[in-house]
C-alpha cells in the first residue's frame, strides 16, 4: 500500500503507520538528555534492562530500556530504589505504540547531594519544631491493640509478631502491609498511618522494616510522611533498624527502636517479669504491714505495762485526798460566806430600823392627818375647829385645832 504524505482531513485520514512515523520522527529529533530519577522498577531479561524511571517530587514515570552492550559499562551495584542520573535518548516503538527511554549512560546521585537534601529538609522541619522533645508522648503501659505497618511476610513483621506474643500472648494486633522501599512506599505507609490513626481501639503504631542502604530508608525521609507522622494522635514507634542514615521518621517518632524485635520489647511488657514484680510488690506490702503490726502490739504492751493501766484503782486513790481537800476547803468557804452575809443583813436590818417612821413615833412624835387624809405639814392648813387624825406609836387618836397660842415676846 503506497502511503501519501499529506494533509490530514476526513477525507483522507492519516493510516495509522504515518501517525507512527511522523510520531517518531519527532521524538527522535529530540535527542539525548540527562535526567535525574529514582529506579522503581529494574528486570533483567535476555542479558537486557527493562525497568522505570520516577520523578524525584512530581507523579511522573518514563520507562527505560539498558541494552546489554550499555549495561556492561553501567555500576554493577544499580538496583531498584537507588535515586540515578542518566543520558537518555527517547525511543519511539513504531510496531508496539511505546516510548520507552534508551539509556545510554547511568550513575549513583552524588550521596552528598542527597544527604545535603535531606539535611535541609532536616533543618526546616526542626525549626518547625516538629522533632521537639515535649512533642513526645509517652507509650501506653499495657496497649489493648497495636498497630503494625511493615511489609507483607517481612522479617520485620515475623519479628514485632513473635516477640510481642512471646512477652504478652493477650496484645493485639492491627497490621498493614505496605511497601517499604520504591516509589510506592511513602504513599502507603502515609494512609496506612492516617488510617491506624483514625482506628479507636489501635494504642499504639510500630512502622518496622529490617534496615537497609541508605537510598532504600530515604522513603522514611519523605516530607508528607514525616508530617504525618507528626500530626498523628496516636504515639509512634519507629522500627527502620538502622542506626547509621537515620531516617527523619525516627526524628519525628515517639520513640525509636534500634530493631523490630527492640520495638516490640519497649512496646508490650513482659508478662513473667510484670508477674515477678507484683510478687515482689505483695511481698514487701506483707513485710511493711508486719512490721507495722508488730510496732503497734509492742506499744499496746508498753501502755498496758505503766503504772496507770496496770491499776485501775491508782488514779481514784490519787485524786481521793485532793478531792477531800477540795470539798473541805468549799464547805469552810461557804460557811464564811454565810457567817458575813449574816453580818451584812443585821446591819442593814439595824439601818433600816433607824430610818424607820416607827422609830420616830416610838420616841413620842405623832402623825397628824387631815380628814382627806393628807399629812399636815403646815400651821396654815390647820384652821381652828378643824379636826385631825394623830398616828401615835401605838394607835390613832382624834383631835381639834383650838385657837392659836400667841408667840412669846409678842404682844396679843
Amino acid at each position: 500500500m503506497t502511503i501519501v504524505d499529506g494533509p490530514s482531513t476526513v477525507d483522507a485520514p492519516w493510516p495509522v503507520a504515518l501517525l507512527s512515523n511522523k510520531i517518531k520522527g519527532w521524538i527522535d529529533r529530540l535527542g539525548t538528555a540527562w535526567v535525574e530519577g529514582e529506579i522503581t522498577q529494574w528486570g533483567v531479561s535476555g542479558g537486557n534492562v527493562y525497568g522505570r524511571l520516577k520523578d524525584l517530587e512530581a507523579d511522573a514515570t518514563v520507562g527505560f530500556t539498558v541494552w546489554s552492550s550499555v549495561r556492561a559499562k553501567l555500576p554493577d551495584d544499580l538496583k531498584q530504589g537507588d535515586r540515578v542520573v542518566a543520558l537518555v535518548k527517547p525511543n519511539y516503538w513504531v510496531k508496539g505504540g511505546t516510548l520507552t527511554m534508551q539509556v545510554f549512560e547511568m550513575r549513583h546521585v552524588g550521596l552528598g547531594d542527597l544527604l545535603e537534601r535531606l539535611e535541609r529538609l532536616r533543618q526546616k522541619l526542626t525549626t518547625e519544631g516538629l522533632f521537639d522533645l515535649d512533642r513526645k508522648r509517652r507509650l501506653p503501659f499495657l496497649p489493648h491493640c497495636v498497630g503494625l505497618i511493615t511489609g507483607k511476610d517481612s522479617d520485620a513483621e515475623k519479628d514485632v509478631l513473635r516477640n510481642a506474643q512471646l512477652r504478652w500472648p493477650a496484645v493485639e494486633f492491627r497490621v498493614v502491609h505496605t511497601a517499604v522501599q520504591g516509589d510506592r512506599a511513602s504513599a502507603e505507609v502515609t494512609a496506612a498511618l492516617t488510617a491506624l490513626d483514625a482506628d479507636p481501639e489501635v494504642d499504639v503504631i510500630i512502622v518496622a522494616r529490617g534496615g537497609g542502604d541508605f537510598q532504600n530508608l530515604l522513603v522514611f525521609s519523605d516530607e508528607t510522611l514525616v508530617r504525618t507522622a507528626a500530626a498523628c494522635l496516636t504515639p509512634i514507634v519507629s522500627a527502620i533498624g538502622h542506626e547509621a542514615d537515620r531516617p527523619l521518621l525516627d526524628d519525628v517518632a515517639d520513640l525509636r527502636a534500634s530493631t523490630p524485635t527492640d520495638a516490640a520489647k519497649r512496646v508490650v511488657p513482659d508478662v513473667a517479669e510484670e508477674l515477678s514484680r507484683v510478687r515482689q510488690a505483695r511481698a514487701r506490702i506483707g513485710s511493711r504491714v508486719t512490721g507495722l503490726i508488730s510496732t503497734e502490739i509492742d506499744r499496746i504492751e508498753q501502755l498496758r505495762s505503766r503504772p496507770v493501766l496496770a491499776n485501775s484503782t491508782w488514779l481514784v486513790d490519787s485524786r481521793a485526798e485532793e478531792l477531800g481537800r477540795y470539798i473541805s476547803r468549799s464547805a469552810d468557804l461557804i460557811e464564811l460566806m454565810l457567817e458575813r452575809s449574816h453580818t451584812r443583813v443585821v446591819e442593814l436590818r439595824s439601818q433600816l430600823r433607824a430610818l424607820s417612821p416607827q422609830r420616830t413615833l416610838d420616841r413620842g412624835y405623832a402623825i397628824a392627818q387631815l380628814p382627806d387624809g393628807t399629812v399636815l405639814r403646815s400651821e396654815k392648813d390647820a384652821r381652828t375647829g378643824t379636826p385631825l387624825l394623830l398616828t401615835l406609836a401605838d394607835g390613832t387618836a382624834g383631835a381639834t385645832v383650838t385657837a392659836k397660842p400667841a408667840a412669846p415676846g409678842r404682844a396679843r
